[in-house]
């Protein structure tokens, strides 16, 4: 019987993840993310995914699909029936550093009738197409709210998603099922964390006595992040995979919801 196999890799300016999923079993054979001590370049992103791969065997096979996804705040979602890919550059200009030469790609989200406009790494993109052959990639963005758009969706509560990496976070907030808002901050502090959280609170007329904040990535019950958060919100959890998988990695330390965008990134098995 032949092994379907499925490799998803995460690129961001702090780090990279990687995930092996078994079709033929559900099983995930191979986890591990790899925080950088700081923000870098994509050039030297491109090295240290250089090195992973190099260094590691089961990333040198074959698989039957490979989804790498881009996590930047180089992102903005247009409604679908004002989105022309003629027009790309203008809708990430205002809010985003882009230059001319930056390649800008776009991702459909059918949940809100809208396109997510963003801009990849392309050196990763060409270097990945020399190792592995065609591929598919898309911004992390589109897994993040394709997943809290489908958890939340006959929901009554209002939910904020919050995924932590280790200099800035996503976050997703979602209204008796309807999306209000999405964006990326950066921190330095969990002053700053705190801060970015609140605000958004107050702006959307959110109430922190019965809000649902969900955490997911680089963060830890009891640490400075999340005992900040739970000084000042009532309901805070932490997310799951959508979909249970069976593990056989080596990668056993961390808590899964460190995973849970990886993990979600995954098609359904054929």
């Amino acid at each position: 019987m032949k092994i379907l196999k499925k490799l998803s890799i995460q690129i961001s300016l702090s780090g990279l993840s990687f995930c092996i999923l078994n079709c033929t079993n559900s099983k995930v054979t191979y986890l591990k993310r790899l925080d950088f001590k700081g923000k870098v370049t994509p050039e030297v992103v491109l090295e240290h995914l250089r090195n992973a791969i190099a260094e590691e065997p089961l990333l040198n096979g074959t698989f039957d699909s490979i989804l790498v996804f881009f996590q930047n705040e180089l992102s903005n979602l247009v409604p679908e029936k004002f989105f022309d890919e003629q027009n790309s550059a203008d809708y990430l200009k205002f809010s985003s550093k882009i230059i001319k030469t930056d390649f800008i790609s776009h991702d459909k989200i059918e949940a809100i009738k809208s396109v997510n406009v963003f801009v990849p790494y392309m050196n990763i993109n060409n270097y990945l197409f020399e190792v592995y052959g065609e591929f598919e990639y898309k911004h992390a963005s589109t897994i993040l709210l394709e997943q809290a758009l489908k958890q939340d969706k006959y929901s009554k509560d209002d939910s904020i998603y919050i995924n932590v990496e280790p200099f800035h976070f996503e976050m997703v907030v979602v209204k008796k099922g309807q999306l209000q808002l999405y964006n990326t901050f950066e921190y330095d502090s969990k002053e700053d964390f705190i801060y970015f959280i609140l605000f958004t609170i107050e702006q959307l007329q959110l109430n922190p006595e019965n809000v649902v904040v969900k955490l997911t990535g680089a963060i830890e019950k009891g640490d400075a992040l999340y005992k900040i958060l739970y000084t000042y919100i009532r309901y805070v959890t932490f997310g799951k995979p959508s979909k249970k998988y069976a593990y056989d990695t080596n990668d056993n330390s961390a808590s899964k919801h460190q995973h849970t965008l990886i993990l979600n990134s995954f098609n359904p098995c054929e």
